[in-house]
């Protein structure tokens, strides 16, 4: 099946939920579910022998732990989990690590990733921090949107992660790994996470959010690192990462289908942000809020569910322009307004 971005997709469904799909020998595509507009992850199921190593895991929940139990007894032939790979920090790719592990099995995952996982899911919050909401009244955030999230209890990583173990085990840029019987060779991403980790071979690429078919990955800048710059990070991945794809590999997504056609993938995945700040720099010839430049980045309507995740990422836009020297900006009592130079 090819789509309309020219990928080709070899399944042109994914597995149902407690099943498995065979992508190739040793390696199997199971699918967990998420309570959000992008309702699922992927995880792949690697054979070692005596055991599986799994590439991230689904949040944690009753329904995820009873559907890993399912394909633990059933597709996953009743052999245990000895390894845990996380890609990044998030929920839904780390959120049962720690529930492996206490089966059990290791934990591998880039240090700035467990670091950050490890943070978030000690600092729970009952009520939202000053800090963070001066955060979001900066950005001009609509009052009665303002109101309402300041009056709910905030999200917290430990809502959907497991605690993590005390331990784990480093993975570094360019190390070879051995998993399912096949090497593979680690290359960091970024800007989608801070340390985003990818493996690779001249036929197969496990991807994870950072080479997503059909979406960007959201790219985002939060109160922990307010004047963060992940654009710059994402197009630095980009580049990085493009002399490594050829056409006919398999990349295995952490969302979506698996797909071939890397190469212009990752070319689209660049040049859409492209486009983004060369459509938000001439809706800057006048100031505006971070709040107000929704509408040419996203070209579409944002609901409220996804307001929040469309907040950040317009907030990394303009970030980028203002370290690049795009764009000023300046405080208007608590909101920061923004202007393209030139």
């Amino acid at each position: 099946m090819k789509d309309a971005d020219g990928l080709r997709h070899p399944w042109p469904d994914p597995p149902a939920e407690g099943e498995a799909t065979r992508i190739a020998d040793g390696i199997l595509w199971l699918r967990l579910p998420l309570p959000m507009a992008l309702d699922h992850v992927n995880i792949f199921a690697l054979d070692d022998g005596a055991s599986w190593t799994l590439i991230d895991t689904g949040l944690a929940s009753d329904r995820s732990r009873a559907i890993w139990e399912t394909l633990l007894s059933g597709p996953l032939a009743g052999k245990p989990v000895g390894r845990v790979i996380g890609t990044h920090h998030h929920p839904d790719h780390i959120g049962l690590a720690g529930w492996f592990h206490g089966r059990g099995a290791e934990l591998w995952m880039p240090r700035t990733a467990y670091l950050m996982a490890r943070m978030l899911t000690l600092d729970e919050q009952e009520v939202w921090p000053e800090e963070t909401l001066a955060f979001y009244r900066s950005t001009g955030m609509p009052r009665a949107f303002y109101e309402a999230r300041s009056k709910e209890r905030p999200f917290n990583f430990a809502d959907t992660v497991m605690p993590l173990p005390l331990g784990f085990r480093r993975i570094v840029e360019g190390e070879v790994i051995g998993i399912g019987g096949r090497d593979w060779t680690v290359r960091m991403g970024g800007g989608h996470a801070p340390e985003h980790a990818t493996f690779w071979r001249d036929d197969l690429v496990i991807g994870g959010d950072q080479l997503l078919p059909g979406i960007s990955p959201n790219i985002g800048v939060y109160p922990t690192e307010p004047e963060a710059d992940p654009l710059s990070d994402w197009f630095d991945a980009c580049a990085r990462l493009a002399p490594h794809a050829t056409d006919d590999q398999l990349v295995l997504p952490g969302h979506k289908l698996p797909y071939r056609g890397l190469p212009k993938r990752i070319e689209q995945l660049a040049e859409n942000h492209v486009g983004a700040l060369a459509r938000l720099e001439d809706h800057l010839a006048e100031p505006r809020t971070v709040a107000d430049c929704l509408p040419p980045l996203f070209l579409r309507e944002i609901g409220p569910k996804e307001y929040g995740l469309a907040l950040v990422e317009a907030l990394a836009h303009c970030l980028h322009l203002w370290h690049a020297g795009r764009a000023r900006r300046w405080k208007d009592g608590d909101v920061w307004m923004w202007q393209a130079v030139g």
